[in-house]
């Protein structure tokens, strides 16, 4: 079977290991953050394809793969096993990109197809492919959309880093599926293999109210925190008041399950306000939780890498409670790459307020990137500063 990339070619399912080499060495993390330990394919990748490689190549028209870093699922599905029509969904948008940008650099663009997590995705799927989330409420939500959508006779394979798999992944599995089992490790990455969907209902997005806060939050299973309110983002909160108090517009950055926006928003009525996020399951909780608290038509969201589509110069206030993990990597990259984005959206004088753990060193790239930064509150665990644009 010919599998469309110039010499790599699929046979019976098996693919020769220098043939596969060929294909994973163009992909790259681009655009995404790089750092020495993160890379574009990694073992649990080539693991996921090798236990799925009869089970593709014999249903190469009904394959879905969910939450693929940067392509080398789908790619890899297309190219040595010979799948077509890949249906793919990708929580971050940042992940989008690089797998179109690998497509085009492989000569496999218009071999997949970008989808919600919906029943679309799904429906008819024999074959699903997924890196296993971080957190089980991520797990769920994926368990229960194929559950619900797929074919009768789908196999559903979970892959992921041995460290970081659990047996409460298991029973989350178990919860859609009647027959799970786990294939042997290798170079530390295991499969957990799913047959059999059982009859479920969708439970998110989940709501919960915050009294003390007077918000309700919703969060679908992807997003950071749930429908906690974590305590970076406490702390932040309780600074707002007096952060920027005539601003007429504000971001928030990164604005997960949009607790920061619609706290704006119900405090400041003359406020107009944008949550952005680049994952689609925070930007699906955001507007849940502006809707749950009679705020959709006061909170806009949108699906954006680091405000990239708010014009320059805009904004008068940005808050950001930026992330610093890049999968289960530490990464430093991914708040400077948020304090870019602010610097660019923030008219001169405008000013972004940020919230971290006091150990990382951000006062400095705050400084270099925004502008001039002072500390409006520190504790043992976080730091809220103020940084005016330059």
């Amino acid at each position: 079977m010919d599998t469309g990339l110039p010499g790599l070619r699929c046979r019976s399912g098996r693919v020769d290991g220098v043939l596969a080499e060929e294909l994973f060495a163009q992909l790259t993390r681009e655009p995404d953050v790089d750092a020495p330990d993160l890379v574009a394919v990694d073992a649990t990748d080539r693991l996921l394809l090798d236990e799925a490689a009869t089970a593709i190549t014999s249903h190469p028209d009904a394959v879905a793969v969910l939450d693929d870093a940067h392509g080398a699922l789908t790619l890899g599905a297309v190219a040595l096993h010979g799948a077509t029509g890949v249906r793919v969904h990708q929580d971050l948008l940042v992940g989008e990109r690089a797998l179109a940008a690998n497509a085009e650099r492989t000569g496999l663009t218009g071999t997949y197809t970008q989808h919600a997590l919906d029943t679309g995705l799904l429906r008819g799927a024999r074959v699903v492919l997924a890196k296993a989330p971080k957190s089980l409420d991520a797990l769920r939500e994926l368990v229960q959309v194929v559950a619900t959508a797929a074919h009768p006779e789908v196999t559903l394979y979970v892959g992921g880093r041995v460290k970081h798999m659990t047996l409460g992944m298991n029973d989350v599995l178990a919860e859609g599926f009647t027959d799970v089992h786990a294939t042997l490790a290798r170079q530390k990455s295991r499969v957990l293999v799913a047959r059999g969907p059982r009859a479920v209902r969708s439970s998110f997005p989940v709501c919960r109210e915050h009294a003390d806060l007077g918000l309700t939050v919703c969060a679908h299973g992807a997003a950071f925190a749930g429908v906690k309110v974590d305590r970076g983002t406490r702390a932040l909160l309780r600074a707002l008041p007096s952060a920027v108090p005539d601003a007429a517009t504000a971001v928030d950055l990164g604005c997960g399950t949009g607790v920061l926006a619609v706290a704006l928003a119900a405090a400041r009525p003359g406020l107009t306000v944008v949550g952005v996020d680049q994952s689609a399951a925070a930007v699906a909780s955001a507007v849940a939780t502006a809707a749950a608290n009679g705020l959709a038509d006061r909170v806009r969201v949108v699906r954006d890498d680091a405000a990239g589509s708010l014009e320059e110069g805009s904004v008068d206030l940005v808050v950001c409670n930026p992330p610093f993990h890049a999968g289960v990597a530490v990464s430093e990259t991914l708040a400077h790459r948020l304090f870019a984005g602010a610097a660019r959206v923030l008219r001169p004088g405008g000013e972004l307020w940020c919230v971290y753990n006091s150990h990382l060193p951000h006062r400095d790239a705050l400084r270099r990137i925004v502008g001039p930064t002072r500390q409006v509150s520190r504790d043992p665990t976080f730091t809220v500063t103020a940084s005016t644009r330059s």
